[in-house]
């Protein structure tokens, strides 16, 4: 088989060319808002909205409705409760986190196991992107489009807010109003990822593109094109990969963002494992020639 022939074979199934819109869509969007998660220190919040959309997933399954509906209103509703918690008690940010989320997570669970002929588990945890339909095509196309947009459009203030909130609230930016914009964009991330990987699996896909951006670049600006641009290829492939070695998609596309996370890791610019021995080593030859 030609490398033509490798490319072009998975575009004759429309399964498979639905199933690459919608993951490509889906690691955009992530890797997009992943950098300002990862900046901030989010990283903990996506893992809580993830988990917490489960019971809004099964509800809108078990109603007929679009799941992204369900999805949307847990998901906002986790983050206000977490906010609650913390604003009314004297519970740390992580404890308020762990314990919204496990329990919206459990919940979920208790929905589930009461209608078992109304919903398919694995599907919802593991993500069905081999099995969208052209309504949720769309659906996921109109969420990341927004999403992006509004970041893209954010992008100044929310990246002031990321690295100094003081000077922010200085100079007159809402860094509250970021802060909930910034929450409710995250909720509908995840609405997007759930189609391609399912619910615990978006925790790697909003985390592992601007963890692996960061370990590539010092510049913000640069961060984000690197963080979407290597998510991307990393996306298609594991796509592509899941279709030849008949594995999860899902599966096959965060491990793929892993295995790009550990070469960053190993040879990134910044912090980089070898690049670091490297510049140690010649700092101890300069100092012994010395």
């Amino acid at each position: 088989m030609t490398p033509i022939d490798w490319l072009f074979e998975p575009l004759q199934y429309a399964f498979m060319s639905r199933a690459l819109v919608v993951t490509a869509v889906a690691a955009a969007t992530c890797a997009f808002l992943s950098c300002w998660l990862v900046q901030i220190g989010w990283s903990l919040m996506g893992d809580a909205v993830s988990h917490a959309v489960l019971p809004g997933v099964a509800l809108s399954y078990i109603l007929g409705i679009p799941f992204a509906v369900g999805a949307f209103i847990f998901g906002a509703g986790a983050v206000a409760l977490i906010g609650g918690v913390r604003a009314t008690t004297r519970i740390k940010a992580d404890a308020a986190i762990g314990v919204v989320f496990t329990a919206l997570f459990a919940l979920g669970l208790v929905i589930i196991s009461v209608t078992p002929s109304q919903t398919d588990l694995t599907h919802i945890l593991f993500g069905n992107v081999l099995g969208v339909t052209d309504a949720e095509i769309a659906q996921v196309l109109v969420i990341g489009a927004v999403a992006c947009t509004v970041l893209f459009l954010k992008r100044r203030d929310l990246t002031l807010f990321a690295f100094d909130r003081s000077h922010a609230n200085a100079i007159g930016i809402n860094t509250r109003w970021l802060s909930v914009l910034l929450l409710g964009l995250l909720a509908l991330t995840v609405v997007v990822a759930l189609q391609a990987v399912g619910i615990i699996l978006v925790v790697a896909m909003l985390i592992t593109p601007g963890a692996t951006a960061y370990l590539l670049t010092k510049r913000f600006d640069r961060m984000l094109v690197l963080a979407v641009a290597v998510t991307l290829i990393a996306a298609l492939l594991g796509a592509y990969a899941s279709f030849y070695l008949d594995i999860s998609t899902g599966g096959a596309v965060v491990l793929a963002q892993s295995i790009a996370f550990a070469l960053a890791y190993l040879f990134g610019a910044r912090g980089g494992m070898v690049p670091t021995r490297l510049r140690m080593a010649r700092a101890r030859r300069s100092e012994a020639a010395a």
